[in-house]
C-alpha cells in the first residue's frame, strides 16, 4: 500500500466521510482518490485547489500565513482540504451529519504524513 492510499483509507474510515482525494494545490489535479458512487472528485478536486490557492495569496498579501484548513460547508456536506508537503492537497467530500471535528484531526495527522 502506498503512503497517498493509506492516508486515504485512514480519512475514509471517518464515519460520514463520503471521499478522500489527494490532488496538486497548484492546478487541481488528481494524484489520487477513493470516493463513493456519486462523488464528483475532479470537481472537488479543481474546487480546493483554486480556492486553497487563493487563500493562500490573500493570507499572505495580509501578512498571514495561509490556512492550515479548510471547511467550505453547504447544505448537504462540506468539502475539508488540508495542505501537505509538495504542493499537494488533501481534500474530503463529507455529508452533513459527519463528525467533521474528528474528520479534521484524522486529516491533519495524515497530510502531515504524505512525503
Amino acid at each position: 500500500m502506498t503512503a497517498a492510499q493509506a492516508v486515504l483509507d485512514r480519512v475514509t474510515r471517518v464515519p460520514g466521510v463520503r471521499g478522500a482525494l489527494i490532488a496538486s494545490a497548484e492546478d487541481g489535479l488528481v494524484v489520487a482518490e477513493q470516493l463513493m458512487d456519486g462523488v464528483d472528485g475532479r470537481a472537488a478536486a479543481a474546487l480546493a485547489g483554486s480556492l486553497v490557492g487563493r487563500l493562500a495569496r490573500t493570507a499572505d498579501g495580509a501578512g498571514r500565513r495561509a490556512p492550515a484548513f479548510v471547511q467550505l460547508r453547504a447544505e448537504r456536506g462540506s468539502i475539508l482540504v488540508a495542505p501537505c508537503p509538495k504542493d499537494l492537497v488533501l481534500i474530503a467530500v463529507v455529508a452533513a451529519d459527519a463528525n467533521v471535528g474528528l474528520a479534521r484531526l484524522e486529516m491533519l495527522d495524515a497530510a502531515s504524513r504524505l512525503h
